[in-house]
């Protein structure tokens, strides 16, 4: 095992600017070899599988510019590695690294040689200017896998300045902390990942120590891997929406150098409203633009009368989803059985995608797909055995003529409301057969009472009610049970005639029209009048209804 300048054991806690750009070349080799299961995990902020790629080349431009640097000076070899990152810097990931590196440099100016205190110091400095390179920064990315991994180095520096054991907390940190990035970002916990940019700032760390430590044959034998989400993951593969989606239009990034001094916050104003995820990040000498535009002319025209332009690269995001999804679907094979579900309402449709459906087919009440929509999101599975949920009485009979219309294995599980949707998937088992899978969702979904709240459309009367245009009307599983003239109010009317002796969960989800305060009131009124039943709330988004509850 061949020992590393500067090591422990050496006889010796100075490091030189080699010794930093070795760490880094170390790492960035490390970063290769894991370059294709952190494309495969990018959903965040755009699913486009390049996450990986970005960071690899932010890095060799970091490299390029560091080898022009003297070894021995630390200061002015991690100056030239920030300028190689804002040079090279690809993608959100790959403009925050080089912001990193930017604060590194800053913590390390001056110095030809450096301790581990050194170093915590100016990775605590790198966290600091990345926050506020960016205008929302966003936690469970990147950015937060830096903080915390810093903060353990520091931490770790407070009682030694061997730079190993401060590299040590700092990759143990940094790993603990992608693993919670699901918990920080919805978007990740439905999707059952890690961040990407996370993940690969924790693989260049731990490149970074194997060196340290001389660990070069573990580096050849092995690659790095893939941290685990501390969220159980719900969905063995990503899942597909075939209602259509919005565009993503282009990622346009490159750096302006300016004819006469820059003003790098006057050009993020000045870009504000012409994209989105817009970073803007350098000096009055060098800046960097990253935006996701509809326009990129238009960005590129109002960059070229402030200087001239470098490095340009516009791809356009649309073709790159396409090209991830494939990607993701190669990797990770399906399970045997998927599912389909008719959703509406765009909370709703988070709920059934965090419960691992596989497809969701825009529908409900009033607005019934037909046969036609739900074939097609059968047939757009690769799975040969599919198990519909129709979540509505009325889309059941077309979900029912899709068998004879394919050729896959179709089992319809004949749920008529959304809750007896919920507690069907959560009854799905992936190791067990279609069959079995879609008798025990059966059962699971008969045990579950569903309310529905709604406004009457026109005078009625039904039975001994007298029903008014406009007034709210409750249901459960389906019969009228009672009216009045506040939803919360004929909520709790058909709770009270809803048996609850033996019910411990009431889940409430509110509707499209429904404020989150009158929501966060009904429940409080549930729990008063209920005090036996654990109430949950949730936001549904669902159109018609004002509230669809079940209760278990």
């Amino acid at each position: 095992m061949q020992e590393p300048r500067g090591a422990k054991g050496t006889g010796t806690l100075e490091y030189s600017g080699q010794d930093l750009r070795d760490m880094f070349a170390a790492a960035t080799s490390w970063l290769e070899k894991s370059v294709p299961d952190i494309n495969a995990l990018n959903v965040f902020p755009v699913p486009d599988g390049d996450c990986g790629t970005n960071m690899l080349l932010t890095m060799r431009s970091t490299l390029e510019e560091a080898y022009r640097a003297p070894d021995n000076d630390a200061g002015a070899v991690a100056q030239a590695m920030a300028r190689g990152a804002l040079m090279g810097a690809r993608g959100n990931s790959g403009v925050i690294l080089s912001q990193i590196f930017r604060g590194l440099a800053q913590g390390l100016e001056g110095h030809d040689t450096f301790r581990g205190k050194d170093f915590a110091a100016a990775l605590t400095k790198g966290s600091t200017v990345a926050y506020k390179a960016l205008t929302r920064p966003v936690e469970g990315t990147i950015l937060t896998v830096a903080r915390d991994a810093s903060a353990a180095a520091r931490e770790a520096s407070a009682s030694q300045d061997d730079l190993v054991p401060i590299m040590e907390a700092t990759v143990v940190a940094a790993r603990e902390s992608v693993a919670r990035t699901p918990t920080l970002l919805p978007t990740l916990k439905q999707a059952g990942v890690v961040d990407a940019g996370g993940q690969g700032l924790y693989v260049l760390f731990e490149g970074a120590l194997l060196h340290l430590k001389g660990d070069t044959d573990v580096m050849e034998v092995r690659r790095p891997q893939v941290v685990a989400s501390v969220v159980p993951l719900v969905t063995k593969f990503p899942q597909l929406m075939t209602e259509k989606e919005e565009p993503f239009g282009y990622c346009t990034e490159f750096v302006l150098e300016g004819n006469k001094k820059l003003n790098p916050e006057n050009i993020r104003k000045g870009l504000a409203n012409e994209g989105q995820c817009l970073i803007v990040v350098g000096d009055e000498n060098l800046v960097h633009i990253h935006i996701h535009t509809f326009d990129p002319g238009k960005v590129l025209h109002r960059a070229t009368s402030l200087g001239v332009l470098h490095e340009i690269k516009i791809q356009n995001m649309d073709d790159q989803h396409k090209e991830y999804t494939e990607m993701v679907k190669a990797q990770a094979p399906p399970p045997e059985i998927a599912t389909v579900a008719v959703v509406s309402g765009d909370g709703l449709g988070q709920v059934f995608r965090s419960l691992g459906v596989s497809a969701i087919v825009p529908g409900g009440q009033t607005m019934n797909p037909s046969t036609r929509e739900i074939l097609q999101a059968v047939e757009s599975l690769p799975q040969d055995k599919v198990i519909i949920l129709p979540n509505n009485k009325n889309v059941i009979p077309a979900a029912r003529q899709v068998k004879g219309l394919t050729s896959k294995k179709v089992r319809v599980v004949p749920t008529e409301t959304v809750p007896q949707g919920v507690a069907a998937l959560l009854a799905f088992n992936y190791d067990t057969d279609l069959k079995t899978n879609a008798s025990m969702m059966e059962d699971a979904m008969a045990g579950v009472k569903t309310i529905e709240i709604t406004r009457a459309v026109r005078p009625a009367k039904i039975g001994n009610m007298k029903i008014l245009r406009r007034q709210a009307i409750g249901f459960a599983d389906g019969e009228l049970k009672a009216v009045g003239d506040k939803p919360i109010k004929v909520l709790l009317d058909v709770l009270d005639v809803v048996k609850t002796d033996t019910s411990e969960i009431v889940t409430v989800y509110y509707g499209k029209t429904t404020k989150r305060a009158e929501a966060e009131e009904a429940v409080e009124a549930i729990r008063r009048k209920h005090p036996n039943l654990e109430v949950e709330l949730v936001y549904g988004g669902q159109p018609h209804y004002n509230y669809i509850a079940s209760v278990e």
